[in-house]
């Protein structure tokens, strides 16, 4: 088995569930560009013909016949700074790139294809070569922050997902410090540590919109000791909350018991929300009883289990606003 990278362990900026879009593909003949950028991994069902041959889930196109390449431009659901690609070719065994390589850029507002074709773009990652039936894994050295990815193989060929693990950077323009997220990935948060990811990973808690399956919250292993789980969160920036939300959206005989929230500003956790009582596929919204300004938060569930999603609605401080730019700024290309 593959030792995966630790920078897979990184949101994934351009999967479908936090907004990815591919906006354009010179072709796709075999199977959709979409497919791209679809959680979860590729399936593959054995003599499942199409009228285009059999069905892949991933993005095909078809065998070329003069020289050139093949193209596909990812919009990220996230901008930010990427640390990380994948490549993978699950499922493709002798219709697989040979080679494939990866650019970027960064772009104000919501360019079309035409109009990002007319940008300069920058690499990633250079025409590296590809195993088939495979995840390939290639590591980015880039502090830039990008807005859309374009993966280019050499020459055709079928490609199942396209991973692009990251950093999420929130342009300072585009929020409200007075009333945001503060523990929104979008925003420039992160999960710094977790007691336990048994079934899926904590990032998933702070990701944007609702979790459609339980799959796309964050589940602990079950708990054979007097202990409880708990997650780490560095917030987009100090900030003080009014309003926490807890969602246990689809666990219903896996959702924790009871959780709390405790806040920590340059020396020792205080509490935010006491320990209280939880219901299962339900979210819940709290007022913070005595709102202070705070950096990192820690959600502790008891004993165990799974939680959709975890929002902490307040304002960014006048120090918040300045990290928020600042890391938007050190970024800028």
């Amino acid at each position: 088995m593959t030792e995966r990278p630790e920078w897979t362990r990184e949101p994934d900026l351009a999967v479908r569930r936090v907004g990815g879009s591919v906006v354009w593909a010179n072709d796709e003949a075999f199977a959709e560009r979409e497919n791209l950028i679809k959680p979860g991994p590729a399936e593959f069902r054995p003599w499942n013909f199409g009228h285009k041959g059999q069905i892949y889930d991933g993005w095909e196109t078809r065998r070329r016949r003069s020289p050139g390449v093949d193209q596909a431009i990812v919009r990220l659901g996230l901008p930010g700074v990427v640390h990380g690609v994948v490549v993978d070719t699950a499922f493709f065994t002798g219709n697989y790139p040979p080679f494939a390589s990866v650019e970027a850029v960064a772009a104000d507002g919501y360019p079309s294809p035409d109009e990002l074709a007319e940008l300069a773009w920058t690499p990633l990652v250079p025409k590296s070569a590809l195993a088939g039936d495979s995840e390939n894994f290639f590591a980015v050295s880039s502090s830039t922050r990008w807005t859309h990815v374009r993966l280019t193989i050499h020459p055709d060929g079928g490609v199942a997902r396209f991973r692009v693990h990251g950093t999420p950077v929130a342009d300072p323009r585009l929020v409200d410090p007075a009333a945001l997220d503060l523990a929104a990935l979008e925003n420039g948060a992160r999960v710094v540590d977790c007691s336990n990811m048994f079934y899926s990973s904590p990032a998933n808690l702070i990701s944007p919109g609702f979790a459609a399956v339980m799959g796309e919250g964050w589940e602990t292993a079950r708990r054979r000791d007097d202990g409880n789980d708990w997650v780490t969160v560095r917030l987009a920036g100090a900030g003080v909350p009014r309003l926490a939300e807890l969602d246990t959206t689809h666990f219903k005989g896996n959702a924790p018991g009871w959780a709390s929230l405790r806040g920590r500003l340059d020396g020792d956790w205080f509490e935010v929300l006491p320990r209280t009582r939880l219901q299962p596929d339900t979210r819940h919204r709290f007022r913070v009883p005595d709102p202070r300004e705070l950096t990192e938060l820690r959600l502790d569930i008891y004993p165990d289990g799974g939680m959709a999603r975890l929002r902490l609605w307040g304002a960014l401080t006048a120090q918040g606003r300045a990290t928020l730019e600042r890391r938007f700024t050190d970024s800028a290309g």
